[in-house]
């Protein structure tokens, strides 16, 4: 790959993994129109470590109150408003770790189409300006019960369907519970933590046993601006959702569904 093609890709890798718009999409939109050639799995792993790297560097004092927590509740049985929000990012992971397990192959085998993309793009698009409009409430992510939890987590599993986007769902999922805008997001942000080392094991597994050759400099840029587009966007996300909403990124899923659409078919 050439430079040009890393940045791209990293940038809409970093912009793209935390914004509720499906990062599958673009990933498979952009080098259709630019006739680039298939990034390749090294440059996949590299991409997920730097959104991973992104997002523990930017809730890294949450981070460290919710494991002290966590810890302590481990030990005594008592939870705080922290150790219950860790407990609650593990709880949610749960089904979609199991999703994953179960129905990885067969959903890249019959659902991995520019079609279903879309069609995943408008109808959960459509689904999430539905939840900002009509349910979103005033609660906090502190004020999550653990129905509210295994909901959430049990919606992350539908990120499973190319297009849904696992951003997407789980805001969608906390905005119907009740949840405020930044609650929703910010719970997502966490969530997206097991998730995304979930998956970065699991392709450098199959890069370890591919034995595939790795371009050192790509993937070193791609992880430095994969990293620091995701920091940016997760901070301006949490800075402008209050005044944007969730309407601009529904009208774009929309137009988002049309291009692919307008693309292959």
């Amino acid at each position: 790959m050439d430079w040009l093609q890393v940045v791209v890709l990293a940038l809409l890798q970093g912009l793209t993994e935390f914004l509720p718009v499906s990062s599958s999409a673009h990933l498979i939109l952009v080098p259709a129109l630019t006739g680039w050639p298939d990034q390749g799995l090294a440059f996949d792993v590299a991409l997920h470590f730097g959104s991973l790297f992104a997002v523990l560097l930017y809730f890294r004092r949450d981070l460290i109150g919710m494991t002290a927590s966590w810890g302590r509740s481990v030990a005594t049985r008592q939870l705080d408003d922290n150790a219950r929000l860790a407990w609650g990012v593990v709880f949610a992971t749960i089904p979609v770790g199991l999703a994953g397990l179960a129905f990885k192959d067969q959903i890249e085998l019959y659902l991995r189409s520019p079609f279903y993309l879309a069609m995943g793009l408008v109808f959960f698009g459509l689904l999430l300006g539905w939840a900002d409009w009509r349910h979103r409430g005033d609660r906090s992510e502190s004020q999550m019960t653990w129905k509210d939890v295994l909901i959430i987590g049990c919606a992350q599993a539908l990120a499973l369907i190319p297009g849904t986007s696992r951003a997407g769902i789980t805001i969608t999922a906390a905005l119907f519970l009740g949840l405020n805008r930044e609650a929703a997001s910010r719970f997502s942000f966490l969530l997206s933590i097991p998730v995304i080392l979930l998956a970065c094991l699991l392709k450098t597994k199959d890069l370890i046993e591919e034995q595939v050759p790795v371009d050192w400099f790509a993937m070193g840029l791609g992880v430095l601006v994969s990293a620091v587009s995701a920091f940016l966007c997760i901070h301006y996300f949490l800075v402008f959702i209050k005044r944007i909403g969730m309407q601009p990124f529904v009208i774009y899923r929309i137009l988002l569904g049309i291009a692919l659409l307008a693309v292959f078919y």
